[in-house]
Protein backbone atom coordinates (compact mmCIF):
# COMPACT_ATOMS: atom_id res chain seq x y z
CA UNK A 1 0.00 0.00 0.00
CA UNK A 2 1.01 3.27 -0.89
CA UNK A 3 1.81 5.73 1.98
CA UNK A 4 -0.89 8.46 0.88
CA UNK A 5 -3.28 5.17 0.64
CA UNK A 6 -2.29 4.48 4.48
CA UNK A 7 -2.72 8.17 5.32
CA UNK A 8 -6.09 7.96 3.50
CA UNK A 9 -7.02 4.86 5.88
CA UNK A 10 -6.07 6.50 9.05
CA UNK A 11 -8.23 9.56 8.12
CA UNK A 12 -10.96 7.90 7.43
CA UNK A 13 -10.80 6.03 10.68
CA UNK A 14 -9.92 9.33 12.71
CA UNK A 15 -13.05 10.81 10.97
CA UNK A 16 -15.31 9.15 13.06
CA UNK A 17 -15.89 10.77 16.70
CA UNK A 18 -16.22 7.64 18.96
CA UNK A 19 -13.11 6.00 16.93
CA UNK A 20 -11.18 9.19 18.05
CA UNK A 21 -12.17 8.96 21.79
CA UNK A 22 -11.18 5.10 21.43
CA UNK A 23 -7.98 6.39 20.42
CA UNK A 24 -7.58 8.82 23.08
CA UNK A 25 -8.38 6.66 25.20
CA UNK A 26 -5.95 4.00 24.70
CA UNK A 27 -3.17 6.71 24.19
CA UNK A 28 -3.48 7.41 28.07
CA UNK A 29 -3.17 3.15 28.51
CA UNK A 30 -3.61 -0.17 26.75
CA UNK A 31 -7.58 -1.68 27.80
CA UNK A 32 -9.58 -5.00 26.93
CA UNK A 33 -11.96 -3.82 24.62
CA UNK A 34 -14.36 -4.82 27.56
CA UNK A 35 -13.10 -1.73 29.49
CA UNK A 36 -13.40 0.68 26.34
CA UNK A 37 -17.12 -0.56 25.96
CA UNK A 38 -18.18 0.64 29.14
CA UNK A 39 -17.21 4.14 28.28
CA UNK A 40 -19.35 4.39 25.44
CA UNK A 41 -23.29 4.39 24.69
CA UNK A 42 -22.88 1.70 22.04
CA UNK A 43 -23.00 -2.47 21.56
CA UNK A 44 -19.92 -4.84 21.59
CA UNK A 45 -20.78 -5.41 17.49
CA UNK A 46 -20.54 -1.34 17.20
CA UNK A 47 -17.42 -1.72 19.71
CA UNK A 48 -15.81 -4.58 17.56
CA UNK A 49 -16.36 -3.26 14.09
CA UNK A 50 -14.92 0.22 15.39
CA UNK A 51 -11.61 -1.62 16.82
CA UNK A 52 -11.39 -3.25 13.07
CA UNK A 53 -11.39 -0.02 11.19
CA UNK A 54 -8.37 1.04 13.63
CA UNK A 55 -6.69 -2.12 13.17
CA UNK A 56 -6.93 -1.87 10.23
CA UNK A 57 -5.86 1.68 9.46
CA UNK A 58 -2.90 0.45 11.56
CA UNK A 59 -3.90 2.91 14.18
CA UNK A 60 -4.19 0.49 17.28
CA UNK A 61 -2.84 -3.07 17.46
CA UNK A 62 -4.92 -5.91 19.11
CA UNK A 63 -2.45 -8.31 21.21
CA UNK A 64 -4.05 -11.29 22.98
CA UNK A 65 -2.62 -12.08 26.58
CA UNK A 66 -4.10 -15.59 27.12
CA UNK A 67 -8.62 -15.24 26.93
CA UNK A 68 -8.15 -11.37 27.11
CA UNK A 69 -7.44 -9.10 24.06
CA UNK A 70 -5.61 -5.67 24.41
CA UNK A 71 -5.67 -2.78 22.61
CA UNK A 72 -2.82 -0.28 22.61
CA UNK A 73 -2.69 2.89 19.99
CA UNK A 74 0.60 1.85 17.21
CA UNK A 75 3.19 4.25 17.94
CA UNK A 76 4.90 4.09 14.50
CA UNK A 77 1.42 5.35 13.06
CA UNK A 78 1.69 8.01 15.36
CA UNK A 79 4.55 8.83 14.83
CA UNK A 80 4.42 8.91 10.69
CA UNK A 81 0.80 10.94 11.15
CA UNK A 82 3.46 13.66 13.05
CA UNK A 83 6.11 13.37 10.23
CA UNK A 84 3.19 14.28 8.08
CA UNK A 85 2.13 17.12 9.98
CA UNK A 86 5.69 18.49 10.33
CA UNK A 87 6.81 17.90 6.40
CA UNK A 88 3.56 19.62 5.25
CA UNK A 89 4.02 22.57 8.30
CA UNK A 90 8.10 23.27 7.03
CA UNK A 91 6.52 23.41 3.02
CA UNK A 92 4.59 26.42 4.38
CA UNK A 93 7.17 27.70 6.17
CA UNK A 94 9.14 27.12 3.10
CA UNK A 95 6.69 28.97 0.52
CA UNK A 96 6.39 31.89 3.09
CA UNK A 97 9.87 32.94 3.21
CA UNK A 98 9.94 32.33 -0.38
CA UNK A 99 7.10 34.95 -0.75
CA UNK A 100 8.59 37.45 1.72
CA UNK A 101 11.72 36.88 -0.30
CA UNK A 102 10.46 37.60 -3.46
CA UNK A 103 8.20 40.51 -2.03
CA UNK A 104 11.79 42.16 -1.16
CA UNK A 105 12.90 42.13 -4.02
Amino acid sequence: MSEEKDYVAIFKALADETRLEIVKMLAQQAQCPCHILQAFDISQPTLSYHIKVLCEAGIIEGKRQGAVMECRVNPEKIRALKLLFKNIEQTLENNINTSITKGND
